[in-house]
């Protein structure tokens, strides 16, 4: 595994042209303002063994969205890092937990917001569940505080656009209109 700077100034976000293709890449503290450039990142929706999923509030340290409650995790994979790697890699530094059965169920979801302090979220954002077994440890820095619900707690929460996250407010109807939940995982495996 290639070492990878996590945190801090010396994070990197890999930036898209606007047709998804690599074009470079920034410093993270640099990429999010008003005019956001397009740029990879990822979702991730985690559930527990009895189909629920779980939820998290983001901290109020956070750049973008402080203390919004959205899915289970999202993040960005640096340059050179598989998506799939990135993901794991945050579930253990959000979350604490190690993610079994890791699926990309919207591979081509791509979305533009703008949070109420003029910050503009863009981009392109594979869309992955997950199952895990474990207990959370969530990082504070990350997490300010998480709730496993039912997918139809969360699907009644994606149709109030005020109590979730501007990206689970779009993904949580593909994922319905895909069959994907409750999730019960890839079919083989």
């Amino acid at each position: 595994m290639s070492s990878i700077t996590v945190f801090g100034a010396g994070e990197r976000v890999v930036l898209l042209d606007d047709d998804g293709q690599e074009s470079g890449s920034a410093a993270k503290s640099a990429v999010h303002h008003a005019s956001t450039p397009l740029h990879l990142g990822f979702s991730c929706y985690v559930f527990d063994d009895a189909g629920r999923v779980l939820l998290t509030r983001r901290a109020l340290a956070k750049r973008t969205w402080p203390g919004v409650w959205t899915n289970s995790f999202c993040g960005h994979p640096a340059p050179g890092e598989l998506v799939a790697d990135a993901v794991r890699r945050r579930g253990r530094e959000e979350l604490g937990i190690a993610l079994e059965q890791l699926v990309c169920v919207l591979p081509g979801f791509r979305y533009r917001a703008v949070a109420a302090d003029g910050t503009v979220e863009n981009e392109c954002c594979p869309v992955f569940c997950a199952r895990t077994d474990q207990h959370l440890d969530a990082s504070v820095d990350e997490v300010m505080d998480w709730r496993w619900v039912t997918w139809h707690e969360l699907r009644a929460a994606a149709q109030l656009p005020w109590s979730i996250s501007p990206w689970a407010v779009e993904q949580v109807p593909l994922l319905d209109s895909e069959g994907l939940t409750p999730w019960t995982g890839p079919v083989s495996g």
